[in-house]
């Protein structure tokens, strides 16, 4: 069955996400750019509030892939309890190089995220899971192009998630998702897909989350 990842930017948000039973609770700030990252003390506190009643992940910010820079910055954000790590794979930079410098965090669960809007050789996915990564997830970069569905086709869509199956790796969908996306997503069977705008005041994903939204995201992916 898909799960629900949502996305949140502070302590109350947290706690409704919680409240409302979703299976993934994101940690990362929207306004900060696509996987902004909330400062590693507020990550720590939302990460005692939850007290493991629900996996929590953590985005480590908007990164150039420089391999000691996303190392530290992953190292750092992993003493802060969370569950998994994610790591934004943008364009340019040294992917191999940072994979394999992040291979040295062995005790560390790490979440790639590629962007469907950038083009990604889905290929990688193999070097991540040779790294040892647990899981990847495809994203969107660009807000304002629209959701997952409207800058990938579906044969990518299924390349992806055949991939991650493939090399068994935790596999999410996410990228501006609608509840209309849900019912498309659910049937390449990804282990969760993720949502923020959605569930947010007049879908806008700097804005506060809206109680309703959240249920009525969770009761689609459940039909």
């Amino acid at each position: 069955m898909t799960g629900m990842l949502a996305s949140v930017n502070s302590v109350e948000e947290a706690l409704l996400v919680l409240n409302a039973n979703v299976d993934i609770i994101d940690l990362k700030q929207p306004a900060l750019g696509a996987l902004g990252a909330l400062e590693n003390e507020l990550v720590k506190i939302i990460v005692d509030k939850i007290q493991g009643r629900r996996p929590v992940s953590a985005t480590v910010g908007d990164l150039p892939m420089q391999p000691n820079i996303v190392f530290q910055a992953v190292k750092d954000m992993a003493a802060t309890g969370v569950d998994y790590v994610k790591i934004g794979f943008f364009p340019g930079g040294d992917w191999l190089g940072t994979v394999e410098k992040l291979a040295e965090l062995t005790e560390i669960k790490l979440i790639a995220v590629l962007f469907a809007d950038t083009q990604p050789d889905l290929t990688f996915i193999a070097a991540l899971k040779q790294a040892g990564f647990n899981g990847v997830m495809l994203d969107t970069m660009n807000k304002k192009t629209g959701s997952l569905t409207q800058v990938m086709n579906p044969g990518d869509l299924a390349q992806f998630v055949g991939l991650a199956q493939k090399h068994n790796l935790l596999c999410g969908l996410a990228g501006s998702l609608r509840r209309q996306d849900i019912a498309e997503l659910k049937h390449y069977q990804p282990d969760y897909l993720g949502f923020r705008g959605a569930l947010c005041r007049d879908h806008q994903r700097t804005a506060q989350l809206d109680e309703l939204s959240i249920i009525q995201i969770k009761l689609a992916l459940n039909e």
